[in-house]
Formats: C-alpha cells, structure tokens, sequence
C-alpha cells in the first residue's frame, strides 16, 4: 500500500479541519468517514444537495442512481447542476460537480432507473443508502432491498412546502420500523412534483438533513431517527417529531421476523 505524501496528510487536515476538532468526530472519525460508501438514489432536489454534502465531508466512495438527463427546470432546486449541464447525463454531471467538490474521493455513476431487478446488486456494493427518488414504486424497491441488505436507509420526501424525512433500519430488529410501517401499500394515485411544485429551498434543507443523518449512522453518533418522522412545514416554519412505531402487521419486517 503506498503511503501518503506529507503533502496529501497535511491537505487532508486542513481540509477536515472543522470535523477534526469535533469531539464526536476526530481524526478517527474522519478516517472511518473516508472508508465509507454510499449509494444515493436519484441526483435531484434532495439527492444533489445530500451528494453535495457528503463529498465535502469525505465519504470516500459515492455512488449516484440517476438516469435522466439535466433539464432547465431542474435548475430552481438542483444546485450541483448549472446551465451548460443541461441535456447531460445527471449522474455523470453530477460526478464531474462532485469531483470538482473533493477530488480525494471516488464518485460512482449509475446511469439507470433503480428497480425490483436491480436494486439488491446496487445496495449490497454500500455501506448505507439514502433515497432521494421522487415516485412510490422506487421507495418502495430501495426500501426492500435494504431490508433484505440488512442496510441503514435514509428516506425523505418533499411536495410544495411540505417534507419528511425518517431512518429506516429495520435489520436491527424491534423496535426498529420499516418503510413499509410508514406506507403499507402502494398508493393507487400519485400527484408528480410537475404537479404539486415545490420551493427551492425546501430540497436543500431535506438533502442536507439527509447527508448529517446519514454521517451520523456512519459513526454512531447522535440519536437515530429510526422510530421517529421528522415533519417538517415551510410555510409556517414548524417542525414537529412524531413516533413511527414497528407495525405488527406489516407485510415486510414482521412477516419476516427480524
């Protein structure tokens, strides 16, 4: 293994430097944070501003499932997107934003539609994923393949000037719920962000929420948000915790037993 240039140890202490002086993170910290991976699902309003966060905080390996192109309305909410990316891969503007962010850490582009079929390969290959996606039926295939993954899953979800965002960690066993004790079946209906709109601002907020919950998962630090809904409401400037208990009923994690 090729050892450091004093060049490389220094950057990196001084790029880290307000993480290292963090009692909860330190220079372990910082090392376990480089040695981690995580999947992102979906690089848009909430998924570019997590992706953002976590390269600046050196996750050491990122890997982003995205496969739409960057379009001019994305631009309100998208921050790691500018005008000249439009009619490009998102992921692959994405890894070149990110690369740009901390060029120490690896940036891996997954330019596809996560599915039933694919999402256990894609999950196994991180740490810890957070979900970003913007439709039902993808929450609903990340959310099973971390359970079966036994992986740490990070959701949230924004409309308007509405958001939630939650952990999801059922592996561990009671009382930890899964995604589907928060949403037992797949709606029949679904409004589209086309429809509902959302404000900017609103997809940074959740997406950084995401990034911090997410880092500290990583290194145990903090109290989960597992068993609780973070609610969140702009327009009024509340936020409210509620308690998401395990279903004993659910189809997924008490079915399974876990």
């Amino acid at each position: 293994m090729k050892t450091p240039s004093p060049h490389v140890e220094t950057e990196s202490l001084r790029r880290y430097a307000r993480h290292l002086v963090l009692k909860e993170v330190g220079v372990a910290g910082q090392k376990k944070l480089l040695r981690s991976s995580v999947l992102v699902i979906g690089a848009g309003g909430l998924g570019s501003a997590a992706l953002g966060y976590l390269a600046a905080s050196g996750i050491g390996r990122l890997g982003i499932v995205e496969p739409d192109r960057v379009e001019l309305s994305n631009l309100q909410r998208q921050l790691l997107f500018e005008t000249a990316d439009i009619g490009q891969p998102k992921a692959a503007a994405a890894q070149s934003r990110l690369e740009e962010i901390n060029p120490g850490i690896t940036v891996e582009p997954h330019l596809l539609r996560l599915d039933a079929a694919n999402a256990a390969n894609l999950v196994s290959r991180y740490d810890l994923v957070i979900d970003g996606s913007d439709n039902f039926t993808t929450r609903f295939a990340v959310a099973d393949a971390c359970f079966h993954g036994k992986k740490t899953l990070i959701s949230a979800a924004i409309s308007a000037f509405s958001a939630q965002a939650t952990t999801f960690k059922p592996h561990l066993g009671a009382p930890h719920p899964c995604y589907r004790c928060l949403v037992t079946t797949m709606p029949e209906r679904e409004l589209t962000c086309e429809q509902e709109g959302i404000i900017g601002p609103l997809a940074g907020m959740l997406g950084s929420l995401q990034a911090l919950e997410a880092i500290k998962e990583l290194l145990g630090i903090g109290t989960t948000l597992s068993g609780s809904l973070l609610i969140y409401d702009a327009l009024s400037a509340h936020i409210r915790t509620i308690a998401l208990p395990r279903n004993p009923g659910c189809p997924l994690c008490s079915a399974s037993g876990a």
